[in-house]
């Protein structure tokens, strides 16, 4: 999955500018500068998919063409794109720590789209599911 959504922006006649995205509804925020719309879109957009996750629904995949590209980190896409393979899987929590050599709790955790985790133990479980990191470097919006 490509983690990179189309951001639509409009002139907010309270001063500022809204962000939304069409791909992902949920996702609603607004700012004054143009760092801060694109800071609180990404955040936005984070949070609006995890909770798209914690809800039981799969992620929406991005289809807009048009608007300002809007990436996720690399940690937070690492980890929305673990626990959507999970899910595919078909496996439980205790055979993917097993298949890690982790505790049932450690992978509760990596499985948790609110805790942290390091981007090197993510692409591990991702490759222990079949699965790889791909990483694209291109100049910010």
């Amino acid at each position: 999955m490509f983690y990179r959504y189309f951001a639509t922006l409009q002139d907010d006649p309270d001063g500022g500018t809204i962000v939304t995205f069409d791909d992902v509804p949920e996702a609603i925020t607004a700012g004054d500068s143009q760092e801060e719309v694109l800071s609180n879109a990404r955040e936005a957009l984070a949070l609006a998919l995890r909770g798209i996750l914690q809800s039981g629904r799969s992620l929406p995949v991005p289809t807009a063409a048009v608007g300002v590209p809007v990436a996720l980190d690399a940690d937070v896409a690492a980890k929305l794109a673990l626990i959507q393979a999970f899910r595919e899987s078909g496996l439980t929590k205790s055979e993917l720590a097993r298949k890690l050599g982790k505790s049932e709790n450690e992978a509760r955790r990596l499985l948790d789209p609110d805790h942290p985790s390091k981007i090197g133990t993510l692409q591990e479980a991702l490759r222990a599911l079949g699965m790889e990191i791909e990483v694209t470097v291109r100049r910010a919006a």
